[in-house]
């Protein structure tokens, strides 16, 4: 009997030095990698069959928006087709940032070839966008709320009001976004922890924030909503909307796609959140490339008390089961369980 499963879709920065060579290892659909490959020739821009088959990994070139986009987004739709049919009946889709993008490509929201235009054309338009982005953890090392590391979130929020921006609302981490000003500023203020936060996502402009304006305006048009199809998925968006499947308003979505979600707050966690109340799914499945979902998405479980999760350690026992409720296919050992 098939397994019913929510797949959810990675952000940007997740092709890494260890992701080099993920995408020609594990897509079996050649000719799906061959129309990625030749929209991204026409458009005069390296292919992901060149990009992913480099010997060495370039932070130059593997990080540079428009090519991180792409890899991106062919990774999440290859290992979307990749799931065994037979065994995993997939309910729903989402993703996290850009990783929406990725979610309507496995909906058939928008066909490989339109899927790729779409994700080279907004990651050259954000690209030049103002501003900068860094992450801060509001949680402890139970990864249950934290709530002085939160308050002092909210402060430099209000503190920098209309320059500071919530970005992302990542599980246990809080994306903030805004100018460069009001970045550092907001960095230098909150105390460092984990060594390693704030970290400040180098090569991100002011993503989800009013900073993108200009990049939104110019999307809308060259991307009319004639160019949307019907989900063939139920998808749930950045607010925790759900955009059922073959009864979508098309310009609406369109609208959120190319406006909402580019110039305000994504909210993954809800996401998630109201995925898994709506749809009750007995797996997830986190698309590649990495793996690096599986925190948040846990986070996000924990603060609802999904399936009595109530810290790290309650998730890090579930994953340990015979049959872990989340599996990666980015992980070799979870991929087999799933293809």
């Amino acid at each position: 009997m098939k397994k019913t499963a929510l797949v959810i879709c990675p952000g940007r920065g997740t092709y890494n030095k260890a992701e080099l060579g993920y995408i020609s290892s594990s897509c079996a659909d050649k000719a799906l990698l061959e129309q990625f490959d030749a929209v991204r020739s026409a458009a005069g821009l390296a292919t992901v069959s060149e990009l992913d088959s480099q010997a060495v990994f370039s932070r130059a070139t593997h990080l540079k928006a428009e090519n991180a986009a792409a890899l991106i987004f062919a990774a999440g739709v290859t290992d979307y087709r990749s799931i065994n049919s037979e065994q995993f009946e997939v309910v729903a889709v989402t993703g996290n940032s850009m990783g929406w993008y990725t979610a309507l490509g496995c909906a058939g929201v928008l066909a490989p070839d339109n899927g790729m235009q779409l994700v080279s054309d907004m990651a050259q338009l954000t690209a030049d966008g103002a501003g900068a982005q860094f992450i801060y953890p509001v949680i402890d090392d139970h990864w249950q709320t934290d709530t002085q590391r939160y308050a002092l979130v909210q402060q430099q929020l209000a503190l920098h009001k209309d320059q500071l921006f919530m970005s992302i609302v990542y599980g246990g981490y809080a994306v903030l976004a805004g100018s460069e000003a009001a970045v550092k500023a907001a960095m230098a203020a909150l105390p460092p922890c984990d060594d390693r936060f704030p970290l400040l996502l180098p090569g991100h402009a002011a993503f989800h924030t009013g900073f993108m304006q200009a990049a939104s305006d110019k999307a809308l048009s060259l991307w009319p909503a004639a160019r949307f199809n019907q989900p063939q998925l139920p998808l749930i968006d950045g607010r925790g909307q759900i955009w059922p499947n073959f009864g979508s308003d098309l310009a609406a979505l369109q609208r959120y796609t190319l406006q909402h979600q580019v110039c305000q707050s994504y909210d993954f966690s809800k996401a998630l959140q109201v995925a898994v109340k709506e749809f009750a799914p007995e797996h997830i499945i986190l698309s590649g490339p990495g793996a690096g979902l599986g925190g948040a998405v846990a986070q996000s479980l924990i603060q609802i008390g999904w399936h009595g999760l109530k810290s790290k350690q309650d998730f890090t026992a579930a994953q340990q089961s015979a049959e872990p409720f989340v599996l990666s296919m980015g992980l070799p050992e979870q991929r087999r369980l799933l293809v």
